[in-house]
């Protein structure tokens, strides 16, 4: 591959997987307005799996249209079924309920933080599965830095209180243990299924599994009106958007290059949380962070030089 191919590849990853990570980000301050607009209780766990449930079932449904719609088949083997419905429950569900259990007993702060940490699972379970994908000075350099641009964003007086709890923030890392894993996993998996079917799948029965689990735990949703369903349709697109794109992305690149822009998700949310949430945005930490941030990624993602003969 020459140096222009490699300079518009790296280009269109940076470009997709910015907009991936930019629909997530929105996510933060559209899932909270959710909460109000539904009436879901901030301790209301059980709901929050509901809510989550119906929104990926329609992302996934979405996806699965669309795919029929431009004739991709969407009959799958006995095999691939499997490995798809794992995905879905790792992937979607447990990920999901970890997630939520630890934001319900840590802070907001340390979750982003906390969660930011499945870079680098991702970038170290790379290193043991993908020939093509080892550990360089500049990837671990990269992750350190993009980390440090989290935690900047996040900054407050919280962030130096060394409380750990399992439940909290330790459940918090689980999950995204549980996403970086399950993320290699769909790009294995992905080798042999289409990226839009599989991600129409696993989403779906991803979002069955969350439905189920917070029906069971007395979850409901209610408050359905013009406006709160407007927002459940913005974060059903979002998803089915975003979650198809990147299943793509890890499909044809390196694991490391593509999950390191995790790191733009919380700077992100943390901007839009500002302009949507009447937050305060105009702050140094905003511009230091995304300087990190962005430099971790440019680390991270960059070419290493080819060795010399005889070197």
């Amino acid at each position: 591959m020459n140096s222009t191919s490699i300079f518009t590849r790296r280009k269109v990853v940076f470009l997709v997987a910015t907009l991936c990570c930019l629909l997530w980000g929105s996510a933060y301050p559209a899932i909270k307005n959710g909460y109000a607009l539904f009436n879901i209780a901030a301790d209301d766990i059980a709901s929050k799996l509901v809510f989550a449930g119906w929104r990926f079932i329609f992302a996934g449904l979405v996806l699965l249209v669309i795919a029929a719609i431009g004739r991709k088949t969407l009959r799958l083997d006995r095999r691939t079924l499997g490995q798809v419905t794992l995905l879905g429950l790792t992937q979607t569900s447990v990920q999901y309920v970890f997630f939520y259990i630890g934001l319900a007993y840590a802070t907001g702060v340390k979750s982003s933080i906390m969660n930011a940490t499945g870079t680098f699972f991702s970038v170290l379970l790379a290193h043991y599965i993908y020939k093509n994908d080892r550990l360089s000075f500049n990837k671990v350099l990269g992750c350190v830095v993009g980390f440090a641009g989290v935690m900047v964003v996040n900054f407050s007086a919280g962030l130096l209180s060394f409380d750990f709890t399992l439940l909290g923030e330790g459940f918090i890392v689980i999950a995204a243990f549980v996403l970086s894993a399950a993320s290699i996993y769909g790009k294995k998996v992905s080798q042999h299924v289409d990226s839009v079917v599989l991600t129409g799948y696993q989403l779906t029965i991803g979002g069955v599994a969350l439905l189920l689990v917070g029906f069971a735990a007395g979850g409901t949703l209610t408050g359905f009106t013009v406006k709160s369903t407007a927002l459940l349709a913005y974060l059903v697109v979002l998803s089915s958007a975003a979650f198809a794109l990147w299943t793509i992305l890890l499909k044809y690149n390196r694991v490391s290059m593509v999950t390191v822009f995790n790191f733009m998700i919380p700077v992100f949310g943390t901007v839009l949380s500002a302009l949507f949430l009447d937050e305060r945005i105009l702050e140094w930490k905003n511009a230091v962070a995304l300087v990190l941030v962005c430099y971790g990624i440019w680390l991270v993602t960059k070419e290493e030089k080819p060795a010399l003969a005889g070197a």
